[in-house]
């Protein structure tokens, strides 16, 4: 019996890695510290192009799905022209999926991983939140954060800029966080305390590539 819920659990783990993949990225892997990656935003550039590729946005072939926009939706517009440039894109899908994605990068920036976050991340992202794990490091301080859930993501705003696709999430969600010195001793946060957080987060992706990835392109606070 226990070999069995062996195999049944490493299924469920499978399937799950599965999902990320395929709808954000290949690998898986808030009282702030000073240095934190969560600043004001900065403007997110267009991904890398690939040879010989244009900028004129074209439908692509795909297996059609169900039309999940949300009529009401203020990213309507811009939702429906990644549709029609991607046909496969699913609101649904892409929202389990940044759900996922934000997890795993906040839990992966608390424990100083950076192997998980380098493919999760735009390059100008990942030495934003790198610099602060080296911050913390060089301060001889652990973060411990408990991502206790996450109230809502809400794509709030959606655009194409030439063949890229632009999403912006806002993430309301509920952490306990706290920042040690290398005594133990709290120098910020509180372990006992569950603290609400919206952060509001950009994922990018080409369209045109056959890479399905989704990349984090920008990060900000709302004032």
């Amino acid at each position: 019996m226990k070999f069995i819920d062996i195999i049944i659990l490493a299924m469920i783990a499978a399937f799950l890695v599965y999902r990320l993949r395929n709808v954000l990225g290949k690998r898986t892997g808030n009282e702030r510290p000073p240095q934190n990656p969560y600043g004001p935003r900065e403007e997110a550039t267009p991904l890398p192009r690939e040879a010989n590729d244009d900028d004129t946005v074209v439908a692509l072939p795909g297996h059609s799905v169900a039309d999940d926009i949300p009529a009401d939706s203020p990213a309507a517009d811009g939702l429906k022209a990644i549709r029609k440039a991607e046909g496969s894109f699913s609101v649904e899908e892409f929202t389990e999926g940044a759900r996922f994605a934000f997890d795993m990068i906040v839990t992966s920036f608390a424990n100083g991983d950076r192997d998980t976050l380098r493919p999760l991340l735009s390059d100008e992202v990942y030495e934003n939140f790198a610099g602060a794990i080296d911050a913390r490091e060089a301060n001889d301080e652990t973060m411990e954060m408990t991502l206790v859930g996450i109230r809502d993501a809400d794509i709030i705003e959606a655009n194409m800029d030439g063949r890229v696709a632009f999403v912006t999430v806002k993430f309301v969600t509920e952490q306990i966080e706290v920042v040690r010195d290398k005594a133990g001793e709290p120098v910020s946060g509180d372990p006992g305390k569950v603290t609400t957080v919206t952060d509001i987060w950009t994922f990018a992706r080409n369209t045109r590539s056959r890479n399905p990835n989704w990349t984090l392109v920008a990060t900000e606070a709302p004032n």
